[in-house]
């Protein structure tokens, strides 16, 4: 029997049974259960009389979704990222917005390490060799070398949580040299992981693996470009986990096919899915992946339970900590 006073919620994605059943503790709640992503019309007509909303990153909280649903007053993000919100309408109308910070750090380093090895051995595209029957004994077996990762030098492009993680991770299991860029030079970091701070010209010039983790902003977009394509080495692999829009793609692709730089590795790209059409696509020296960097079992069920802790900490008139900076 419904609980009248329970507030409402309803939840745009596919959310884990496990999560699912801690819904009921604390709210009424109604969900998204055909295939894909809701449109805004779609989250309007389903969400009418909510009181919040519990969402993830594809969801749109537009301007138009914000000034449709007028009980609507919590937004909790089942993902770190959250440039589904319209900041200025939620803003306006008094809407708490949280994502679920820190929830995904180690499992996107873990991917983000993976990639470092899979381009300096060019695993993907020397796996691809063998199953077309390509490898022969005999040959040249300088056709199958790759790069060291152990005692090379890692650059790290955004120094939050995630690149200290990986940072600390590099530096102790794999014995790289760390040099990072930030914004803000971070001199406890400095201390702390035995990393040295370095512009973005030098990191660039001076690292064999170059990793991205920075927020998109108007300030990233297309950040690592053709002029910054051409600073790196050319036996350098760059890895991006960030978001899409901080990378030139067009200048990626030249950069591959023309040798520039010598590979590559996309979690995440401009449109996604990619346009099957990309250019990116045909490039042996390019990994590309499904934008997976949280995608394992506990992960994901852990960035729900936060999105739903920071809910009910919301329903029940508290600041969770990890409203987003813009909205706090």
């Amino acid at each position: 029997m419904m609980d009248k006073n329970k507030p409402k919620v309803f939840v745009s994605y596919k959310i884990m049974p496990e999560a699912e059943a801690v819904l009921p503790e604390f709210c009424e709640y109604s969900k998204w259960t055909r295939a894909g992503t809701p449109s805004e019309d779609e989250i309007i007509t389903l969400a009418w009389g909510a009181d919040a909303l519990l969402v993830d990153g594809a969801n749109p909280i537009s301007r138009k979704v914000v000034e449709a649903l007028p009980r609507l007053r919590i937004v909790s993000n089942a993902s770190v990222g959250y440039n589904n919100f319209d900041l200025a309408a939620m803003k306006e109308h008094n809407i708490m917005g949280m994502n679920v910070s820190g929830a995904l750090d180690d499992s996107v380093v873990d991917l983000a390490l993976g990639l470092i090895i899979a381009c300096g051995r060019r695993i993907c595209e020397l796996d691809q060799l063998v199953k077309a029957g390509q490898w022969q004994l005999g040959g040249d077996e300088t056709e199958h070398f790759g790069q060291d990762i152990h005692n090379q030098t890692l650059g790290i492009i955004g120094m939050g949580r995630i690149g200290e993680n990986l940072a600390r991770r590099a530096r102790l299991g794999l014995e790289m040299k760390v040099l990072y860029h930030n914004r803000n030079r971070k001199p406890e970091a400095e201390k702390r992981l035995k990393v040295t701070y370095a512009t973005l010209d030098d990191l660039l010039e001076r690292s064999d693996y170059v990793v991205l983790i920075t927020p998109a902003t108007a300030e990233t977009k297309h950040l690592m470009n053709r002029g910054n394509f051409a600073r790196m080495k050319p036996t350098a692999s760059f890895i991006n986990v960030s978001r899409g829009p901080n990378v030139d793609e067009i200048a990626l692709a030249e950069a591959l096919q023309n040798r520039i730089i010598a590979s590559a590795a996309l979690d995440v790209y401009q449109q996604e899915p990619i346009n099957p059409d990309s250019p990116l696509l045909r490039l042996k020296n390019l990994i590309t992946l499904p934008h997976i960097g949280s995608a394992t079992a506990a992960t994901r069920l852990n960035m729900s339970l936060t999105a739903i802790n920071n809910l009910r900490q919301a329903l029940a008139g508290e600041r969770p900590a990890l409203i987003v900076p813009e909205l706090r």
